[in-house]
C-alpha cells in the first residue's frame, strides 16, 4: 500500500544573498539555490529550480538597473520560491515564440515550468519570482507489491 505523507519542510526557510549583477551572479545563484534545496530538504526538482532561478537572474542583468541584484530564496506552505531583485522600474516583456527575443524566451520557460510566476514593484525597483510546488513524500507501509508488479 502506497501512502502519501505530508510534504516538507513545514517550517519557514529563507535566504537572501545579494550578488554583483555581472554574468557570474547566474552561477552563484544557482549555487545558492542548490545548496538551499539541499540544506533544507526540499522535495523538489533541483534541476528545474536551477534552471529557472539562471533564467531570472540573467534576465536581472541583462535588462536590470543597478551594480546589485538580490536573490532571496524561500520554502513554506508547501512551496519553494525564488525572488530575483532589481532596481529596473520596468516590468519583464515575454514575445510571442516563434521569433521570440532570447531574452524572452527564459521566461516562456519560467511560465511553464512552474507553479506560479510573476512581477511585482518594489520601492527601489522590481522582483521577479517563481514558485515549484513541494512534491509529496511516498510512504510504503507494509503492503508492498511484490518486485516485478
Amino acid at each position: 500500500m502506497n501512502v502519501m505523507a505530508p510534504t516538507r519542510p513545514t517550517e519557514l526557510y529563507q535566504r537572501r544573498v545579494r550578488l554583483a549583477r555581472e554574468p557570474s551572479a547566474a552561477a552563484e545563484a544557482r549555487s545558492q539555490v542548490r545548496a538551499a534545496i539541499r540544506d533544507w530538504k526540499v522535495p523538489v526538482d533541483s534541476d528545474i529550480a536551477i534552471l529557472l532561478t539562471s533564467d531570472l537572474v540573467t534576465n536581472a542583468i541583462l535588462h536590470g538597473d543597478g551594480e546589485t541584484i538580490t536573490l532571496a530564496i524561500r520554502c513554506a506552505r508547501g512551496y519553494l520560491r525564488i525572488d530575483v531583485y532589481d532596481r529596473s522600474r520596468y516590468g519583464p516583456a515575454v514575445a510571442d515564440p516563434p521569433g521570440a527575443a532570447q531574452a524572452a524566451s527564459g521566461l516562456v520557460l519560467v511560465a511553464a515550468r512552474s507553479a506560479d510566476w510573476g512581477s511585482f514593484r518594489t520601492p527601489a525597483g522590481k522582483a521577479m519570482y517563481f514558485t515549484l510546488a513541494l512534491q509529496p513524500d511516498p510512504v510504503r507501509g507494509g503492503d508492498r507489491a511484490p518486485a516485478g508488479d
